[in-house]
């Protein structure tokens, strides 16, 4: 069932768009003040603002931030219809290489293993990740096995921009006007931070960056960064008997006093978690860089308080000054910014049906710009873009699935 004419020129264009996309490094960084936290998003974001303009859209814009908007105008003769947008993030996480990414490209997959590194034997295998069955006959775009893909989220860049250029080339669709936007440091909480809502223009949007096809959240985790910095003492070792105080293996110490059944490993549903991102140290100092998650307010404020509890407890066995901790809120469930507003996620529901997608709608255990532009005043759903094992180097995406994401673009712009 479809209801877009989505031939093989358009299903080349959106692979190629998306291969081209993939290729570009924007890595995010978390280390970084700036916005973009890296300098090499800006090669990505400037080659998507010339997309814009290449294919058509209107007031195609760049801020200093590395914000893009660009507008699809109204083919509506009497035009009383609010305007939609569609949001998507272009930098790619920080827990995996996104540095010289060489996508490959599996075209009818057969249900068996992938070797995607003959040199390293790099495996993509169904029998540690089962979905992959779901996908046989299937085209498949995987990694070389060194990086991650990216399809989180130029996948949704690639489905946003496609959808935009086929309406623009078939004005037999009528539609409103259609705001689309494209942000910087997603993958460190900042997606949405200096995202111009009132520029945007619209009444509400989508964001196009979950995972297997059928997706559609309007709950996700309340989050928050922490970082514990221990200070040790460094000494030479022949001589540091009653002197040394080695930040390392202080900070075993204090990964292991929180609790092991409560990480993302040991946990799902609703269950929140502390996650352990990545440690830096050596004698003097080690640094531990967590993430704080629960989709429960009240649980929410009550780990952050336990984070803290667990440093002081640390400086009273240790002496005071030995670690300290800065704990930095991310984003907030956005389920209540939809209290009188699901006819915005019945939209979306109602044109995944058309598409024959069955809507699955569910929490997610994780963030998305839409929570942060949600509490903005831009009430903003997300909808699969079918990647799937994202932030590492076992991600892939069935270009099938980001075709059915243009078609639900597509199907929501018509209603």
């Amino acid at each position: 069932m479809s209801t877009i004419e989505f031939n093989a020129m358009w299903r080349e264009k959106l692979l190629n768009r998306f291969l081209s996309y993939v290729k570009i490094y924007s890595t995010s960084d978390a280390e970084s003040e700036a916005t973009p936290s890296t300098e090499r998003q800006w090669d990505i974001a400037n080659y998507i603002v010339e997309e814009l303009k290449t294919i058509g859209l209107e007031n195609v814009s760049i801020d200093d931030n590395g914000y893009i908007m660009g507008y699809v105008p109204s083919n509506l003769e009497n035009d009383n219809q609010s305007t939609i947008g569609f949001i998507s993030h272009y930098d790619t996480s920080p827990d995996f290489s996104g540095e010289n990414v060489k996508p490959q490209v599996w075209k009818n997959y057969d249900g068996n293993d992938l070797v995607l590194n003959q040199t390293t034997g790099f495996t993509l295998s169904p029998s540690k990740f089962e979905s992959l069955k779901k996908y046989i006959g299937q085209t498949l775009i995987t990694t070389d096995g060194n990086t991650l893909l990216g399809a989180d989220d130029k996948a949704g860049c690639a489905e946003i921009v496609t959808a935009a250029e086929y309406l623009i080339a078939h004005p037999e669709i009528k539609h409103g006007r259609i705001a689309v936007g494209f942000t910087p440091d997603e993958e460190i909480g900042r997606g949405a931070h200096k995202f111009d809502v009132a520029k945007f223009g619209a009444e509400f949007a989508y964001t196009m960056d979950g995972g297997e096809v059928g997706e559609l959240e309007y709950e996700n985790f309340n989050a928050a960064g922490a970082v514990v910095k221990i200070h040790g003492l460094s000494v030479h070792p022949g001589y540091a008997f009653g002197k040394m105080v080695n930040a390392s293996l202080l900070a075993a110490e204090f990964i292991q006093s929180l609790p092991a059944n409560e990480t993302p490993s040991t946990t799902k549903g609703f269950d929140g978690f502390y996650h352990l991102m990545d440690i830096a140290s050596d004698v003097s100092e080690c640094k531990l860089q967590y993430i704080i998650r629960d989709h429960d307010e009240e649980k929410f404020e009550a780990r952050k308080k336990f984070m803290a509890q667990k440093v002081a407890e640390f400086n009273e066995k240790h002496g005071e000054g030995t670690a300290e901790v800065e704990i930095k809120e991310q984003y907030r469930n956005m389920k209540q910014q939809f209290e009188g507003k699901m006819h915005i996620v019945d939209l979306a529901a109602k044109a995944m049906k058309e598409a024959g997608i069955e809507p699955k709608i569910k929490a997610i255990r994780g963030g998305t710009d839409g929570a942060q532009l949600s509490y903005m005043g831009l009430p903003c759903p997300n909808i699969f873009a079918g990647g799937i094992n994202f932030h590492g180097p076992y991600e892939y995406v069935a270009l099938e699935s980001m075709e059915k994401a243009v078609e639900v673009i597509v199907n929501i712009v018509k209603a």
